[in-house]
């Protein structure tokens, strides 16, 4: 999409292409064998196609996407354009190509394509390398619905294609802090390939050996007589061992099982310029650096005892800290703050961010990170009441505090506590805390005022006046978006009763509800609606940012095991991420397209504070409106176009 304007992103419009009927769907008719729009002069016929002396463009429709969209299964192709993007320094900016085969290529799948992405090179020196600042995912369905970013491999970037289906690349570009402004251009080349030949079978990478070897090991193991385990565990372990198969039969190794064709080999340069289709790339990275501590601080909690029921590890021990350490390093490149937690009876809960006590080495190392924006120190008491705990938190309080990062702590006692009775015990621990520092910050999440009080005549008038009944043993009142509703007004009411003099702030979570139509990130809600939660952050004026769980996924005995969201929750509530060893050998956790766009979200945020910086939040504040990026949380932008206006305004007046 050819545009003068660097912030005009990928997908802005919105021409629709008819799509011919599928299989058992309105008429019937296959897709295989379908070319829309002719072969542009070509005659295939009903012979083998060789994708190597036909223009991939007479096989398979290409077209960018925005961030935002949920490129489903069924997606209509749109018009291929020049993709251009806008980013800061230290800024992550993504982006979709969307592949659809025209005709089948190959027997079982319409066919296989190799993506092959240059370096993104400036006129002077500059330069973006693919597989560090430039990365290729791609997009896999959970419950059908577009949400897992699997890593394409760099040294062997293979996708096949499915009749009928569109399938859905993601592209991150990720700009370093210490990179030059300026324009940086490349291009993608998408590739049509003939499936391998007999003798690769015979050559397997290592890596494939590794994935054949460790899967049907997984098999093994699993499915392995145990006198001790109940009928429903065993389900649960052919139910894993089935998945596993599956996944093992669509590895590369098997394709000449489903193709007699010669062998695939790696375009060259001549093959490239001849038949592939080419995407052509640009981004304008612009005088402006992010900054490393993010502005407004984003705890997200980490399970640990999800961790150690998934992966078999036993709590303390060196794998356990291994674990909870790459957790923690991996969350931290989406400006979230984590904390570990492990749940209680009643909602009492031992939040911390630090596996390690305050004297240790890598303790220091995690608090002093500048990407870490708040961190949670534990109340060991919580699970052994005894002295020798009560000294160890002394301890630990007395050493954070000489530090400078002292002012980024806080305690999160209980998750929304719900009568008096819980209420006294936060106001317990916390005049117990106020005897080693009274500067202690403590965190309380509340969606509504405690049950056998007489607080206010209404629910929220009850609400609203929690304060008067945490002070002083609150510093952060956190409260459920899902109390407003669609009432922004009832902000002013709920910080009217905030004593900032005192240090008190107001924060804001999501968790079951706000639901639809209103911003969350539930599965299957609009790409902007899932932006649009830190919009209604920043716009309602909150100082903290609190999200109860990324990884609460059902429980599971084995890390390949199919993950399943806890029933009760709507789907995707309190998993952002996956375990990397669902998809594949890689125990790189696997981010959700849903905790991409909130690393946008973050990442608007700072745009926006950047913007009330040179010209007051009051101007920010109209930005935000008449861009129509984000009015209220039932009106908000349905699209990208209204995103890239905004970015790009705050590009054209903050850049000079």
């Amino acid at each position: 999409m050819e545009s003068s304007d660097p912030s005009s992103a990928a997908g802005n419009k919105t021409e629709e292409i008819s799509v011919p009927p599928v299989e058992g769907v309105a008429g019937g008719g296959t897709s295989y064998g379908w070319v829309h729009g002719g072969l542009q002069g070509s005659h295939l016929g009903t012979s083998v196609i060789d994708p190597t002396k036909v223009h991939s463009t007479d096989l398979l429709h290409v077209w960018s996407m925005p961030s935002t969209a949920n490129v489903s299964q069924q997606e209509a192709p749109r018009p291929l354009e020049q993709v251009n993007l806008l980013a800061a320094r230290n800024e992550r900016e993504s982006f979709q190509i969307a592949l659809r085969p025209k005709v089948s290529w190959v027997s079982g799948i319409a066919g296989p394509v190799q993506m092959q992405c240059t370096d993104l090179c400036s006129s002077t020196g500059g330069r973006l390398v693919v597989g560090q600042s430039i990365t290729l995912r791609r997009v896999v369905p959970i419950l059908g619905v577009p949400d897992a970013l699997v890593p394409i491999d760099p040294s062997s970037p293979q996708i096949n294609l499915l009749p009928g289906e569109t399938t859905a690349v993601w592209i991150s570009l990720n700009v370093p802090c210490g990179q030059q402004p300026g324009l940086y251009e490349g291009e993608i080349f998408i590739t049509a390939v003939r499936a391998d030949s007999d003798s690769r079978a015979d050559s397997l990478l290592k890596s494939e050996r590794y994935q054949l070897y460790k899967g049907l090991k997984t098999c093994l193991d699993i499915t392995e007589s145990r006198d001790h385990l109940s009928s429903e565990e065993m389900i649960l372990r052919l139910s894993s061992t089935s998945t596993t198969l599956r996944r093992m039969l669509v590895l590369p190794a098997f394709q000449d099982y489903h193709e007699n064709n010669g062998l695939g080999d790696m375009m060259d340069e001549d093959v490239l310029n001849n038949v592939a289709v080419r995407v052509k790339l640009s981004l304008t990275v612009w005088d402006f650096t992010l900054p490393l501590t993010p502005s407004l601080p984003a705890v997200f909690g980490i399970s640990e005892t999800v961790i150690e029921d998934r992966f078999c590890l036993e709590h303390g021990t060196k794998g356990w800290y291994d674990a909870l350490d790459h957790h923690f390093g991996w969350l931290l490149q989406y400006r979230i703050s984590p904390f570990f937690c492990r749940w209680g009876d009643s909602m009492r809960i031992l939040a911390y961010t630090c596996p390690w006590p305050a004297d240790h080495p890598k303790a220091n190392e995690y608090y002093s990170d500048p990407r870490l924006a708040a961190y949670a120190v534990p109340y060991a008491p919580i699970l052994s009441c005894t002295d020798a705990a009560k000294n160890s938190l002394r301890r630990e309080v007395e050493i954070l505090k000489t530090e400078p990062h002292w002012s980024k702590a806080y305690f999160y006692l209980w998750d929304e506590p719900l009568n008096m009775e819980q209420y006294e015990v936060i106001c317990n621990i916390s005049n117990e805390l106020r005897t080693y520092t009274p500067d202690v910050r403590i965190l309380t999440t509340y969606y509504a005022g405690p049950s056998g009080s007489e607080l206010a005549p209404s629910t929220f008038e009850a609400f609203a006046k929690v304060p008067n009944v945490l002070r002083p043993h609150t510093q952060i009142f956190c409260t459920s978006e899902w109390v407003l509703g669609t009432r922004e007004d009832l902000v002013k009411d709920i910080i009217a009763e905030l004593r900032p003099d005192l240090g008190e702030e107001w924060w804001t979570y999501v968790c079951m509800g706000p639901s639809d139509p209103q911003p969350n990130w539930h599965l299957g809600m609009r790409g902007t609606q899932h932006r649009a939660v830190m919009w209604r952050a920043w716009k309602e004026g909150g100082t903290g940012f609190l999200y109860w769980g990324t990884n609460c996924y059902e429980k599971a005995m084995i890390p390949s095991a199919e993950i399943c969201f806890r029933r009760g929750l709507p789907p995707g509530d309190g998993v952002l991420f996956y375990p990397g060893e669902v998809f594949s050998s890689s125990k790189e956790p696997v981010a959700s397209l849903r905790l991409e766009r909130i690393l946008s979200g973050m990442q608007d945020i700072e745009y926006l504070n950047l913007y009330s910086s040179k010209y007051g939040r009051e101007e920010a504040l109209a930005l935000l409106e008449k861009t129509g990026a984000y009015l209220g949380p039932d009106r908000y932008a349905h699209d990208h176009g209204p995103v890239d206006v905004m970015r790009g305004e705050v590009y054209r007046t903050c850049s000079s």
